[in-house]
């Protein structure tokens, strides 16, 4: 693995190439990117696919990758000029591209305004609002678990917030009549360390989930868009929304193993099913 930074107007976009640029076989880079997540969490994903040239990143403002324009917002129109950036820089494109979360929802940026940056994207559980019916109660739900971490600090936000991300099915009155959960019941700390600036329960990311794609850009883009869900989320936010994004540009959703970090090791205490993912992420890529 080398470290790179690629030094951008706004921005010191830190990125790690595993393998060979230019590759020495016949596939496509692979860049894997998430949001609010860095690189690290690629770590296992990375080790799977030692076999191609896999490039991962830290989106502005997260981890090494240091912002010089003064903001602290995560649009991802933003995010997706940074990822031209790199793949420009990188001089390897087109890209394959695996993005997961937010990072799904800037690849779904890039695809719009960059359409041949990228041969096939698989999108992960993108949190887009506007493809729900529902949009209005999980815009008010958000809204809730940002004010209790204003008000009570990172453990109760946090409690809060996987209470929202957890709930299956429609934000009804019944979720809303729900009270604050206990943070120790989630084994989050009750204490109050005083910042405000977490990108996940501020409303630094809201832009992330506000963001409203542009269907008919994506079904003509030609970048292969696959949409792919957890077979553990189908019910719940991250779930509903690629379900019904990939309904809205005609498609079925592909499942992949475990749930929204089913990618992911134990070592950030969400563990998924590493080794399966990746298994069905190379079948997915190998379509092409």
């Amino acid at each position: 693995m080398t470290q790179h930074t690629l030094e951008l107007p706004d921005v010191d976009l830190v990125y790690d190439v595993h393998g060979p640029l230019p590759r020495a076989d016949t596939h496509p880079p692979l860049l894997m990117i998430g949001q609010p997540m860095d690189a690290s969490g690629f770590r296992d994903q990375v080790r799977l696919f030692d076999d191609r040239t896999v490039i991962t990143y830290d989106p502005r403002g997260l981890g090494r990758s240091v912002r010089k324009d003064g903001g602290v917002t995560n649009e991802p129109e933003t995010q997706a000029e940074d990822l031209h950036a790199l793949i420009e820089a990188l001089g390897a494109g087109p890209v394959d591209l695996f993005a997961s979360s937010g990072g799904a929802v800037t690849a779904l940026a890039l695809v719009t305004a960059y359409p041949h940056d990228v041969v096939t994207l698989v999108a992960h559980e993108p949190p887009i609002d506007s493809v729900l019916p529902d949009a209005e109660a999980v815009q008010r739900a958000r809204a809730a678990y940002t004010q209790v971490y204003q008000d009570k600090g990172w453990g109760a936000g946090m409690a809060a917030f996987i209470a929202m991300t957890a709930w299956e099915g429609e934000v009804t009155d019944e979720y809303f009549a729900q009270p604050v959960p206990d943070p120790a019941a989630f084994g989050m700390p009750t204490e109050d360390d005083g910042t405000r600036e977490d990108p996940l329960l501020s409303e630094r990311s809201w832009a992330v989930c506000l963001y409203e794609p542009d269907l008919e850009a994506l079904k003509s883009s030609p970048t292969r868009i696959v949409i792919a869900v957890g077979e553990e989320s189908k019910n719940v936010y991250t779930g509903r929304t690629a379900l019904a994004l990939a309904e809205q540009l005609g498609q079925e959703a592909t499942v992949f193993p475990s749930h929204h970090g089913g990618f992911l090791g134990g070592e950030f205490g969400y563990a998924g099913q590493p080794e399966a993912f990746a298994v069905k992420l190379r079948d997915v890529l190998d379509q092409e």
